[in-house]
């Protein structure tokens, strides 16, 4: 048996648990800032999110029963390109001449669902790999008893 197809539902999980973290690290990222109205770029603190992409093996899924999907990854964290949130607030210290602050385009709502979506996916990854756990411990206390 060739070493991915053991191992391989393990390292699917690991990477799916590996890539959920980071989308939950920018995302507790994103609720940390959501009030900075200034970064060292002298503009409000913009919004990030994380692009995933699918790992396939080098045939690109052909060729063999076990070719295919060896996971996810995190692809790149990019900047949210939506406008800022524009509010007025005559005398905030960063207001503009009509009493406008520009804030950053995190909305907290958003942020929390994205964030409970996250975790409950790392959890989904995590069970998939104490599962197949089990299921390599159970074979391996068949075979002792054969």
């Amino acid at each position: 048996m060739e070493r991915n197809s053991l191992f391989g539902p393990m390292s699917i999980s690991a990477s799916g648990m590996a890539a959920e973290r980071l989308r939950m690290e920018v995302i507790a990222n994103n609720i940390a800032n959501a009030q900075s109205t200034r970064t060292p770029s002298g503009e409000p603190f913009r919004r990030q999110d994380v692009i995933f992409e699918t790992v396939v093996d080098r045939s690109g899924g052909r060729g063999s029963p076990d070719a295919g999907m060896r996971g996810v990854r995190a692809a790149e964290v990019v900047d949210d390109p939506s406008p800022f949130q524009r509010i007025y607030m005559p005398g905030h210290p960063e207001a503009d001449e009509q009493g406008y602050v520009m804030y950053p385009n995190v909305h907290l709502p958003i942020e929390m669902v994205k964030l409970l979506t996250a975790m409950r996916s790392y959890e989904v990854n995590l069970k998939a790999a104490q599962a197949y756990r089990q299921i390599n411990e159970q074979a391996l206390l068949l075979l002792k008893v054969s």
